[in-house]
């Protein structure tokens, strides 16, 4: 392993303070950004070696493993001819990834979390791999589709809290929000050229290859991995086993710190009352279809990951805003009011403007709320907030898409989500002036 910028990290037997790794915190201020720098990506964390070499192998794997996100769901359907069969793939793949997220953030709690993200991305590369193998070889089976996805997320689930908690050892604590950007923004660009990059690869070189690409990506992952600092536990968390009673104790620190059951909440106050994604077909199809039922869905679909990257992209405007509980407060509030006016317009670009601000919204929560859990939490918690983090951040959409499709049908899909996002914003309102830890939250 390269140590040349191990002093990016606190080395593993230091102590480390609550406001960040002391190493990475020292030398000269840098001078305040001027003119248009100040709207621009607050790019502070690249500075640092073992960050930087972190984020870069983002950029390759959020575009690869949305090849494989694609490719999936496609193979299945060519084999099957049936969407219930897609559906049931996004089953099988959610139940790992909630389990192994839980018990991967306590196991991050107690080992080198350098030497997880090894065995995790590891794991990760291997499963495209035989993604690449049974689609190559023709095996046109529904099962084994469905056992390598489950394989695959099991890896997620353990790989995300291990590598989201490793941040706040990488960065000071004041340039948390700044890095929590760079690689969301990174994650949304996925989302968005991923797709229509396989959507332009498919005819050409075949669902086969499109596997091989990600796996060759996540080549990249696993030697940007090996070349960080060691990320042992700061106290004497490597003497204890990762078990159910972690795992608890994990949900009991949440129960007990405010601020942080909070932050929780407002994540699944905004995706599971105000997520509309379930009602877009049918908002397509009937009420902005004169402009094509095609590309009315394609835009809607699109508009929320580009206000998340535009956000991203100039995300110096809040990244070194101190008040994180406002700002979250604030987001979603934001969110509540986009979505309530997405679900009130009749025009399709109107529409797409408002989801676009709401991307914008969700980027600014997702920067603070993962700032709180890393900067509020010691770092023998943080692999077990984050595990926490996974979970919410998967399921919240996906009970979202359960309730906004029931209330659909019941109250129609323009009532059903200028309800939700009306919803949104009043019970954010009621938590914050109810309890005040949020409010008060800072930096």
């Amino acid at each position: 392993m390269d140590t040349s910028d191990s002093g990016t990290a606190p080395r593993a037997n230091a102590p480390e303070p609550e406001s960040g790794p002391r190493e990475a915190g020292t030398g000269p201020e840098p001078a305040p950004r001027r003119g248009w720098r100040r709207w621009a990506m607050d790019t502070r964390p690249l500075a640092r070696p073992a960050y930087r070499r972190l984020w870069v192998s983002t950029i390759v794997t959020a575009v690869g493993s949305q090849l494989t996100a694609v490719a999936v769901p496609k193979q299945i359907y060519d084999i099957t001819g049936s969407s219930a069969w897609v559906g049931a793939a996004g089953l099988a793949g959610l139940v790992p990834l909630v389990v192994f997220a839980l018990w991967g953030g306590a196991v991050a709690d107690t080992m080198d979390r350098r030497k997880l993200l090894l065995i995790t991305n590891t794991g990760i590369a291997v499963t495209s791999l035989l993604f690449f193998v049974q689609a190559a070889t023709g095996l046109a089976s529904v099962a084994v589709l469905m056992v390598l996805l489950a394989l695959q997320q099991a890896f997620w689930g353990l790989n995300s809290p291990a590598r989201s908690a490793s941040i706040a050892r990488l960065v000071p604590a004041d340039e948390l929000p700044a890095a929590n950007a760079l690689g969301s923004t990174v994650m949304q660009t996925g989302q968005v050229v991923g797709p229509l990059l396989a959507g332009v690869l498919i005819p050409v070189i075949g669902l086969p290859e499109l596997y091989l690409i990600d796996a060759v990506a996540l080549c990249v992952t696993v030697w940007a991995v090996y070349r960080l600092p060691a990320l042992l536990p700061l106290s004497g968390a490597g003497k204890r086993r990762a078990g159910l009673r972690e795992v608890v104790a994990g949900f009991r620190y949440i129960a007990g710190h405010t601020v942080l059951l909070l932050s929780f909440l407002a994540d699944i106050v905004a995706m599971v009352l105000g997520m509309p994604r379930a009602l877009f077909p049918q908002l397509a199809a009937e009420t902005y279809a004169g402009w094509g039922e095609g590309f009315a869905l394609g835009l809607l679909y699109a508009a929320i990951p580009i206000g998340a990257v535009a956000g991203g992209l100039f995300s110096g405007v809040f990244s070194r805003v101190r008040r994180h509980g406002w700002m979250v407060i604030g987001a979603v509030v934001a969110w509540g009011a986009a979505v309530a006016g997405f679900g009130l317009s009749g025009n399709l670009w109107v529409a797409a403007v408002f989801l676009a601000v709401a991307g914008v919204a969700d980027m600014v929560s997702m920067v603070f709320r993962g700032s709180i859990l890393l900067s509020a939490a010691t770092d023998e918690m943080r692999g077990r907030m984050q595990g926490v983090f996974t979970v919410v951040v998967a399921g919240g959409p996906r009970l979202a898409d359960a309730l906004h499709g029931t209330a659909g049908s019941a109250f129609g899909p323009r009532g059903a989500v200028a309800g939700g996002g009306l919803l949104v914003v009043v019970v954010m309102l009621a938590l914050a002036l109810a309890v005040p830890a949020l409010r008060r939250y800072r930096v």
